[in-house]
């Protein structure tokens, strides 16, 4: 087999220029494009660029130095860029650094490379070079076939093989680059080898709106001489029914294969009528509509024994047919592709009768199965039901997820997802005669290749297993370019869920890119009159209430927070207008009230997935939730303004804010009981967070809301919406001892009875009803961070620029170690306590700098072993050791 790729000269060019005598004092490392790293088609022609720096000491970045060229080589060797050098700027920023260079065409690629001097004079190495692509952004430039397959009834085929032999007559360096555009999933096959580690490619997007481009470098694929081509499709998401009928069954690629040259792109083949198409294998079951999703029949007799050229001659081909599909405009596709990125074998196999088994994995996932099945007659056929519990009968519950394996009755036969996937612990495989054993089975956690960000670990084994539950599930719910409520029942990117852990993804992994193509769906889904669905994308209707619909504001902002990213506050910024003015069509008397059920969307909710014993259906509750999420979005939107430079509209919502909150005061605030709305726990937190209680009653709410978790049996007591708003709260109140509190219940509600449970994931009920893998109760992971850890960052220095420091240490913990892997770098927080003092190492990253802030009124205060006259210190980055003592100084 060929290899996965060939090293080219240019990489032996890179490898070189890596290679150093000794250490440096310091340099650049993770360069990045637009937060993605050596992206081969983008969807702008003025990117940014971005890089960390190592550095042996205390240093800091004070310049950098950019080149970039059309000649890889050039860079190498040294000569000026010829499409932007930079100059030395005298800057320490090093995130999202705009493109100020010659004009990029489309489509172009470039190669860059950046050095940087630091404050104490030191001149860094040049990084090794990196590159990235302007992807096709004209339409003239896509003018090629879509091509799928009719099947003999004249419907689409589900999953088709479309095949194209051509001949290369001297492969030059190139490289070559395939350009793919498929409604519906593909897989590229080049001379009988699978082109990537991708799976289940394009990312989601709003279909009748807008469809996405992959771009593949193909060099080490190509041949001089004959070659041969494949795509295998799969319908996925671009099938009648959904996407309010606009949309009809695919599936159906279009695509280009180039070599670039001399910084030209020459089209060297393209789909058209002259390929041929074959059925493959794979069948689709169900439709994609909720608890409908279904899997996939695979009829191994149809199945070739690999994809090169000579076994694909054994299969019958005819003509492709051409698609007529015109006005969806199609970008590149600007987020990770999914990968396989966990593999599991399973923990137990059980027999319900002679020929049916039961297969428990020992953990929820989201992905593949892959089944090494026993040798069985042409024919025979086994049906594999998916689920992630058991229903009352003690029966795994019907999830609407199945997949059917035809034997073809040749040896080693294997059972592999392709197309579809399923979101499942327990496998119920039906007339097998003979026992599955574990070590046949796999199965395969796919979610996009992003890159985790943090690590938590502290001296009570609850809150370790509670932070490892969550940062586990935000691993089984983002395949596919956004993040879903759950990938089995719905598998749709719900806002609120977005909304209510936004913070804590973003914590814990690095997923900017995620939120870049999820809010392009957002965009695409934005009607006339300024509405939005409560899903992006929005294949069908779906239920939520205004604080799904700010996911668009809070989402963006908080991207721009946590990763100094601002192109989504930019870019979306009319979006957030549209939808605000849409909001206020809906107010009665200055409050938002009730809008109406649309054919797109429907309900009208504030709490969501409450315990029992909350009505979260009590009008003056969703009254108040959904005017204070109306006042943080007029928050935001007062600091978007400001930052965007529009002074009359910063003016603006902020006087719309203050309006608000008097009125949420006035109108939810009862004197007598010294409460909101209901008195619930989201009723008091909430009115807190949103800036809406006014300082002299602070105390007493407070008070309340104490009161309220003591008759709650000291529970958290809030649903999807109110556990982020009481996390949030909590932080920066400094409430660590009440959170850590409600964290150790063990008996319902709380996280620690779905762990005792059996939990591996967050369900979507505090009782486990419908889902055990969904994104109600997330919102807490950034509390281990923020809270326990201390790192939280400054919206006046976005990206961790500067950011603070301030462990909240509750009784009972002796010891946390807490990384958060920022734009600039590692930032590092490890304390312990014993009686009498707290130690803390602290590492800042290079570029950042970081306020320490300590408990106010302890003697001996020290910093590196000196002693501190105050609680606070602003230091630069490096690493430190501080320390106080835990019992307070007597009052003088």
């Amino acid at each position: 087999m060929k290899p996965f790729f060939q090293l080219s000269a240019l990489l032996f060019c890179f490898l070189l220029s890596a290679c150093c005598s000794e250490k440096p004092v310091v340099e650049c490392y993770d360069l990045r494009c637009e937060n993605l790293t050596d992206p081969l088609a983008i969807d702008n022609t003025q990117p940014h660029v971005s890089w960390k720096v190592k550095a042996l000491g205390n240093q800091m970045q004070r310049a950098y130095r950019i080149m970039v060229s059309s000649d890889s080589v050039a860079l190498v060797d040294g000569s000026v860029g010829d499409l932007w050098d930079s100059g030395v700027v005298e800057s320490p920023q090093s995130v999202m650094i705009p493109y100020q260079g010659a004009a990029l065409p489309s489509p172009s690629l470039v190669y860059w490379k950046v050095k940087i001097w630091d404050n104490q004079g030191n001149e860094s190495p040049w990084s090794s070079v990196k590159r990235f692509g302007i992807g096709i952004l004209n339409e003239k430039d896509w003018n090629v076939d879509y091509i799928g397959l009719l099947s003999e009834d004249s419907t689409m085929v589900y999953s088709p093989l479309l095949r194209k032999s051509f001949d290369l007559d001297q492969k030059t360096g190139g490289p070559y680059l395939l350009h793919v555009n498929s409604l519906g999933y593909h897989e590229v096959y080049i001379n009988g080898n699978k082109v990537g580690e991708d799976v289940l490619s394009p990312a989601v997007s709003q279909l009748d709106k807008r469809s996405l481009s992959v771009t593949y470098d193909v060099t080490g694929y190509l041949n001089s001489g004959k070659n041969e081509l494949v795509f295998w499709l799969g319908r996925g998401w671009y099938r009648k029914g959904l996407f309010w009928g606009h949309i009809d069954d695919g599936p159906f690629v279009k695509a280009r294969l180039d070599v670039v040259a001399n910084g030209e792109y020459r089209i060297l083949l393209a789909t058209d009528d002259s390929w041929l198409g074959s059925e493959s294998e794979y069948s689709g079951i169900g439709n994609w509509f909720p608890h409908r999703f279904g899997g996939e029949r695979v009829d191994a007799r149809k199945a070739s024994l690999s994809m090169d050229g000579e076994a694909l001659d054994r299969k019958e081909w005819k003509k492709v047919t051409q698609a007529d599909i015109r006005d969806i405009p199609i970008t590149p596709q600007m987020c990770e592709p999914n990968r396989i990125r966990r593999k599991f074998r399973p923990e137990k196999v059980t027999p319900l009768t002679d020929d049916v088994w039961l297969v428990d994995m020992g953990v929820t996932l989201n992905g593949w199965l892959e089944f090494e099945l026993p040798e069985m007659n042409a024919g025979h056929e086994i049906t594999l039901e998916y689920s992630d519990h058991f229903n009352d009968k003690g029966e795994i519950a019907d999830m609407g997820q199945k997949d059917i394996y035809i034997a073809s009755g040749k040896p080693d036969e294997i059972f592999r997802n392709k197309f579809n996937y399923h979101s499942f612990r327990y496998i119920r495989i039906s007339n097998l005669p003979s026992r599955p054993e574990p070590e046949n089975i796999l199965a395969y956690l796919i979610y996009p290749d992003f890159k985790d960000a943090s690590s938590f670990e502290c001296s009570d084994p609850d809150l370790n297993a509670i932070h490892n539950m969550i940062h586990y599930t935000f691993q089984c719910l983002t395949l596919g370019g956004y993040m879903v409520d759950c990938p089995h029942i719905e598998r749709m990117g719900y806002g609120g869920d977005g909304n209510a852990s936004t913070q804590a993804i973003q914590t814990l992994y690095n997923v900017s890119p995620v939120y870049y193509n999820w809010m392009q769906a957002w965009n695409d889904c934005l009607r006339p009159e300024g509405s939005l669905p409560h899903t992006a994308p929005a294949p069908f209707s779906s239920g939520g209430g205004p604080y799904w619909c700010a996911f668009v504001i809070a989402g963006s902002w908080r991207t721009y927070i946590n990763y100094g990213d601002d192109r989504l506050i930019r870019k979306y910024y009319p979006m957030f207008q549209r939808w605000l003015k849409f909001v206020d069509m809906h107010k009665v008397d200055g409050l938002l009230k009730k809008w109406p059920n649309e054919e797109y969307r429907n309900w009208y909710l504030g709490d969501w997935a409450v315990p029992a014993g909350v009505d979260q259906t009590d009008e003056r509750s969703v009254d108040l939730v959904n005017n204070c999420c109306i006042s943080v979005c007029y928050d935001y939107m007062t600091k978007i303004a400001a930052l965007l430079g529009h002074a009359d509209d910063e003016r603006r919502y902020k006087t719309e804010r203050d309006h608000l909150n008097h009125l949420i005061h006035r109108v939810f605030y009862n004197e007598d009981s010294q409460t909101y709305g209901t008195g619930t726990q989201i009723d008091l937190a909430y009115p807190m967070l949103a800036g809406v209680t006014p300082e002299s009653l602070i105390n007493k709410v407070e008070d309340q809301f104490e009161r309220e978790t003591e008759n709650r049996n000291g529970h958290l007591s809030t649903g999807l919406v109110g556990v982020p708003v009481v996390t949030e709260w909590a932080v920066k109140n400094r409430k660590a001892e009440l959170m850590y509190s409600m964290l150790k219940k063990r008996d319902y509600p709380g996280y620690l009875y779905m762990i005792d449970h059996d939990a591996t994931t967050t369900w979507e009920h505090w009782n486990g009803s419908r889902s055990r893998i969904h994104n109600c109760y997330n919102g807490i992971g950034s509390w281990f961070y923020e809270a326990v850890g201390g790192i939280r960052p400054d919206e006046n220095a976005p990206g961790y620029r500067h950011f603070y420091i301030s462990p909240q240490v509750p009784e009972g913990l002796t010891w946390a170690n807490v990384s958060r892997e920022t734009p600039y770098g590692t930032a590092r927080v490890n304390w312990k306590a014993d009686d009498a003092t707290v130690w803390l190492d602290i590492t800042i990253p290079s570029g950042s700098e970081a306020t320490v802030i300590l408990p106010e009124n302890r003697p001996g205060y020290t910093l590196n072993g000196e002693a501190l006259k105050s609680n606070e210190i602003r230091l630069s980055s490096g690493a430190y050791s501080v320390s106080w003592t835990v019992t307070p100084a007597p009052q003088q």
